[in-house]
């Protein structure tokens, strides 16, 4: 095992006409999931109703479920961590401008 991922998703968001019968009467959905080198909110995953090579080539829209974060990986992966989140310093010029 190289990563442990953990992620919630939004049911409500999965497209019905992506579900797929199984031989074993269960119903599936394939879903993709991305790693980010960079941390937002936390947060360094994503994950995405898996596409067609047709809806690819189109450009069209993924749906987005949810995200998450890399929790332990064997150092392949970055760690999701929000100190990792990108910081804003205003220059010295805007913060002479600020009234406080």
């Amino acid at each position: 095992m190289s990563a442990l991922i953990n992620f919630s998703l939004n049911v409500a968001k999965l497209p019905k006409e992506k579900f797929i019968a199984g031989k074993d009467g269960a119903v599936y959905v394939n879903l993709t999931m991305s790693v980010n080198d960079e941390t937002r909110y936390g947060n360094n995953t994503g994950i995405y109703v898996s596409q067609t090579q047709e809806e690819r080539e189109a450009k069209k829209q993924k749906t987005y479920l949810g995200n998450g974060k890399v929790v332990w990986n064997n150092g392949s992966i970055v760690n999701a961590d929000r100190d990792n989140a990108p910081k804003v310093e205003a220059s010295t010029e805007e913060a002479a401008d600020l009234p406080f």
